[in-house]
């Protein structure tokens, strides 16, 4: 599979660069990305949730009535978990881990299948490699517009990290940026086009084409 490199003006280039068919024409596996996409949402999740049992409840010192004579059942306290305002039994604690293990060749496979369905979508642009001077968000919003990615939510995959272009970012809504590798399959399917800078598809072909 080849690509055609743009300049940062949107003007496609005579060069072409090759895109391994490993990564970007498999055949996709939506159970894969359907697992990895779970694994990231689930370790999204605090596990901080907690209710409290009958040690936690506040009150309940004494006996509610006493033990014999009055015609109902005894009880020692109006906290036990059967009464109105008690504690809760086997409630969920906040030392919960919602996480699961998933083998890296799912999740490798998992990413595959994002990259390949944006290739399929023609949904891949492949640019120049740039650099900010400095933290611009306007000149973000510029390079959208040039590109024709305003009001879409773009992610830039970038040959090595550029935190003046990841400033200028985060201030413009709906746009990723990712360090090489370094994004999930989550990241790929939030997006509606995937940028690729130069440099940066020799490490996706080598790493994920393996």
């Amino acid at each position: 599979m080849k690509l055609y490199v743009h300049n940062l003006d949107g003007v496609k280039s005579k060069t072409q660069i090759t895109l391994n068919d490993n990564v970007f024409k498999k055949e996709p596996n939506d159970h894969a990305i359907y697992q990895a996409v779970r694994l990231e949402e689930a370790n999204r999740r605090q596990g901080t949730h907690m209710t409290k049992n009958r040690a936690m409840v506040a009150g309940g010192g004494r006996k509610p009535f006493r033990q014999k004579g009055t015609g109902r059942a005894r009880q020692g306290t109006i906290r036990a978990p059967h009464m109105r305002g008690g504690g809760r039994v086997f409630g969920p604690s906040h030392i919960r881990d919602y996480g699961f293990r998933l083998p890296k060749k799912v999740k490798k496979l998992a990413r595959q299948s994002a990259l390949s369905y944006k290739a399929k979508d023609k949904a891949i642009l492949v640019v120049e490699d740039f650099k900010f001077e400095g933290p611009q968000t306007k000149r973000m919003i510029d390079l959208l517009k040039t590109l024709d990615l305003q009001n879409k939510k773009p992610m830039f995959i970038t040959g090595e990290l550029d935190r003046n272009f990841v400033k200028s970012a985060q201030n413009v809504y709906g746009v990723v940026v990712r360090e090489g590798i370094q994004f999930s399959t989550r990241d790929v399917l939030y997006a509606d086009t995937i940028i690729i800078q130069k440099s940066a598809v020799k490490e996706l072909n080598e790493v994920l084409g393996k």
